[in-house]
């Protein structure tokens, strides 16, 4: 049989190999690794949203074709959700779409709102889908760069301001965010909030860590302000916030015309997913505030022994201000590669990381960065932390 001469991969996905995700992961099981790469907790979450999942089974609900939109139970939930934490009101029938985790919700968003030739902005370093999904779409993305300063990313507004321009389209935002563990402020949603309306833009923002906020801290939907409800497409999932990040269960909220723009891509997708732990997830959404609170105390207990432990082994460390993960800088080990530190890592302390330069467009910027997670027990944490102070030595 003659092999194919012409290139295989659509173009728009050329630069798009297997994630690092999938490589570090398998380099953990081959290894016998603690796997601090990956984000996803080691351990289920709440036994009673488990059992409603469980129940929801046994009962025939969901087992076969959800509606297109998601269960009205959980679109209920979400709007309920919305209004409880944030005070902005949501129709569950017009304004909420449910999706195959938040992956699902960023692809549909931009292939359904972007053009061929639109310019899209995002917060660097970011989340890898978002890269490809701009391809996807047939946008070009625009990156304005976190940097470091005095132990923590920050975002240059200047710098946002002067990267929109006539073909820009969107923003995408995500806050909190991985893998920096920036948690933007009312000031800084504000003049984005502002930059928006000023220039007609729409607003694409990732809120998977909205309960994971550290220090007495608040998250802050920019949909709540003021220009921003009709022109922000709001993202959400359960796998974060209830540690059960493989039911994939997401969320949209936005308003009737984008919602109906986001659906009319994601029917194309998955159509529907994640049937019976629909209703698991809107049993979990009603869950009181202590699960809320304690969810986040746990985690900040867990940052800090993690970013404690980190600093000893003689990282450099950023602090987050929220989600689960520990940026830190290598350069005081000796190292400046961020990719070849995590490759041999696990061979050499039993642990596995994940380069931060993924996430760049221009890896040179994030090359001497590498991101922990701390989604673990603190038995692994520790652990691991014992592991890493070899290198120390």
């Amino acid at each position: 049989m003659a092999a194919m001469t012409r290139p295989l991969l659509n173009r728009r996905l050329a630069e798009f190999g297997t994630t690092i995700f999938a490589e570090m992961s398998a380099l953990a099981v081959r290894t016998g690794s603690i796997n601090l790469g990956q984000g996803f907790p080691d351990a289920d979450g709440p036994e009673e949203v488990r059992e409603a999942a469980v129940r929801a089974l046994r009962d025939g609900r969901g087992n076969q074709y959800p509606p297109g939109p998601g269960v009205p139970e959980l679109r209920t939930a979400i709007v309920e959700h919305q209004l409880r934490r944030y005070g902005l009101e949501y129709d569950p029938d017009t304004e909420v779409l449910v999706t195959a985790g938040a992956t699902e919700a960023i692809a549909a968003a931009l292939l359904a709102l972007v053009e061929p030739g639109d310019e899209v902005i995002a917060l660097e370093p970011y989340y890898d889908s978002y890269a490809a999904c701009v391809a996807m779409a047939g946008g070009t993305r625009v990156p304005v760069t976190l940097r470091p300063h005095e132990g923590a990313y920050r975002l240059d507004l200047d710098e946002l301001r002067a990267a929109v321009t006539d073909r820009t389209r969107l923003i995408l935002l995500n806050t909190p965010h991985n893998p920096t563990g920036t948690v933007l402020t009312r000031e800084e949603l504000t003049a984005i909030a502002e930059l928006a309306v000023e220039r007609d833009l729409l607003v694409v923002t990732d809120e998977v860590y909205e309960h994971l906020v550290f220090d007495d801290g608040t998250h802050l939907p920019i949909a709540s302000l003021p220009g921003m409800r009709g022109r922000t497409v709001t993202i959400s999932s359960a796998g974060k916030t209830f540690s059960f990040t493989g039911w994939k269960v997401g969320w949209i909220t936005a308003s009737p015309e984008l919602t109906a723009a986001v659906r009319s891509a994601k029917q194309f997708l998955t159509y529907v997913s994640s049937g019976p732990f629909q209703y698991a997830v809107a049993e979990a959404l009603r869950l009181p505030d202590s699960y809320f609170d304690g969810l986040r105390a746990d985690l900040q207990a867990k940052r800090d022994v993690l970013a404690d432990g980190l600093a000893e082994a003689g990282f450099a460390v950023y602090r987050p201000a929220g989600t689960y993960f520990v940026t830190t800088d290598i350069r005081p080990l000796g190292e400046s590669d961020g990719f070849a530190f995590c490759r041999a890592l696990p061979e050499r302390c039993g642990v596995v990381a994940i380069p931060n330069a993924v996430f760049y467009d221009h890896r040179d910027q994030g090359a001497p960065f590498v991101r922990f997670a701390f989604c673990k027990r603190t038995v692994v944490i520790e652990e691991a932390i014992e592991r890493l102070s070899k290198l120390r030595k």
